[in-house]
């Protein structure tokens, strides 16, 4: 197996040259750097990265904090974060944290201890959240109004406020919000979106009108249940994001409604399904994939220190109209509910 003393050898260079074309290319000329490469080429050398590590007491890797491993929308966001981490020689060792502050702090430990360089964290801010601590470098991915550190987001409060005035549009006026958990910064935001678009539009907040739901399928169809077993369903259902919206739809089908002649649906995310499900969702588009490489980007400049101010990134949404929705009826028959 080749040495850096066989590509030192081999390239006409001193060994310190070649440890410094490795760990710092930047410091070596162009033409050194050629040799460098093309020595590394010729003898097959695999560099000892962890005795660089140790050396440059840089891990070159970064933990990605994850609150549901599953969830689809978080798998873009990961893989908007490896395309640029990968490009610019990290690595990513992803956390499931199970949603759970104490499984992050664990996660933390491997910044303290030096065996990861940041953390890049896809759970939004909370009062109990284990990050920021001093010391620390981390961006919040896909997070709320109002985070204390460098974060990307889109903006939760106008993307609500604009599926809900469309919604009115179509005459709507009882629109029912199956949210996310109350404590949820996604769900508060959106909220504030629903709330601020009915106050537009002179209609008053009807508490009755919100049920909580977790994020997931099975709070969808509880959800439609609760609405449907009301004197006055509504015309209209914005759903927190798009796996609830799509078990409402199941669950209204299966009640002997239809979506939306009888009641309109709406989602959030636009996972690649929604566009795929009957009717086809309509749903707000979060650009995951950017937010995953922009919160990449953000932390690898605070790593090398070019950029250690705080900052606050919203990317732009985009709201897809699809078959979900339509014309509200002036009295939705509900007399079909099984």
């Amino acid at each position: 197996m080749a040495t850096i003393r066989d590509v030192a050898k081999e390239a006409g260079l001193s060994t310190g040259t070649i440890s410094k074309a490795l760990s710092t290319p930047e410091r070596v000329s162009a033409k050194n750097l050629a040799k460098v490469e093309a020595a590394i080429a010729k003898l097959n050398y695999k560099p000892n990265m962890l005795a660089q590590k140790f050396r440059s007491n840089e891990s070159k890797t970064i933990v990605v904090l994850v609150p549901d491993i599953a969830n689809v929308f978080f798998a873009k966001v990961i893989s908007g974060i490896e395309n640029v981490a990968q490009q610019s020689g990290y690595s990513v060792l992803l956390g499931d944290t199970k949603d759970s502050s104490s499984r992050e702090k664990s996660f933390i430990q491997m910044v303290e201890t030096r065996l990861a360089d940041g953390i890049i964290n896809l759970r939004p801010h909370t009062s109990d959240s284990a990050l920021p601590q001093e010391g620390i470098c981390a961006v919040s991915a896909t997070s709320s109004e109002n985070t204390p550190y460098p974060s990307v987001r889109i903006d939760n409060v106008g993307a609500s406020a604009e599926v809900v005035k469309y919604l009115l549009s179509l005459g709507h006026q009882r629109i029912g919000v199956i949210s996310g958990l109350t404590d949820n910064p996604h769900a508060i935001d959106r909220l504030k979106g629903y709330r601020s678009a009915l106050a537009d539009a002179d209609i008053p907040y009807t508490p009755d009108l919100i049920v909580e739901g977790d994020f997931n399928y099975a709070s969808g169809l509880s959800a439609v249940d609760q609405f449907l077993a009301m004197s006055e369903p509504p015309t209209a259902i914005f759903c927190m994001n798009d796996e609830m919206a799509i078990a409402a739809i199941k669950g209204i089908s299966d009640r002997g409604l239809k979506v939306p002649e009888d009641i309109s649906v709406t989602g959030f995310d636009d996972m690649d399904v929604s566009s795929y499900c009957r009717p086809p969702l309509t749903s707000v588009a979060q650009p995951a994939e950017q937010i995953g490489e922009r919160s990449a980007e953000m932390i690898i400049r605070m790593l090398r220190q070019s950029d250690t101010d705080g900052h606050e990134y919203v990317m732009p949404h985009r709201l897809i109209i699809r078959q979900s929705t339509a014309i509200a009826k002036l009295n939705p028959n509900v007399s079909s509910i099984k």
